[in-house]
């Protein structure tokens, strides 16, 4: 009987391969994005150091429901704003492992509007 491999573990396969050849610098650092069921977590880190410079979530705004479009495109604004705020233009941005649609892109495209490049 052929066992199916859990969506988690592939999606962690595919982060690791990604994370090969994606690093952020301190003049570029790497846009994380960590997505549940329920939730949506950015990361703006600086790989060098191993540093964590800015940070949102949909906990931290504090949004009646964390998991949707709308949650994500909120966390792309504040990080963005967070971004600007700690002199941050540019980024690399890293979808971790998962698909780039539905709420990794919304987040995406809310911090491309608010001034963040990648």
């Amino acid at each position: 009987m052929i066992k199916k491999e859990s969506k988690n573990n592939v999606r962690k396969r595919r982060h690791s391969r990604i994370r090969k050849t994606l690093s952020g610098t301190s003049e570029q650092p790497r846009l994380n994005v960590f997505r549940s069921n329920s939730e949506i977590y950015v990361q703006v880190i600086d790989d060098t150091t191993g540093k964590t410079l800015v940070s949102s979530s949909s906990i931290v705004l504090k949004l009646a429901n964390g998991g949707n479009i709308e949650a994500a495109q909120a966390v792309g604004k504040d990080i963005a704003a967070k971004c600007k705020k700690a002199k941050i233009t540019s980024v690399v941005f890293d979808r971790g492992g998962n698909l780039y649609h539905g709420r990794v892109k919304a987040l995406a495209e809310a911090a491309r509007e608010n001034g963040l490049e990648f």
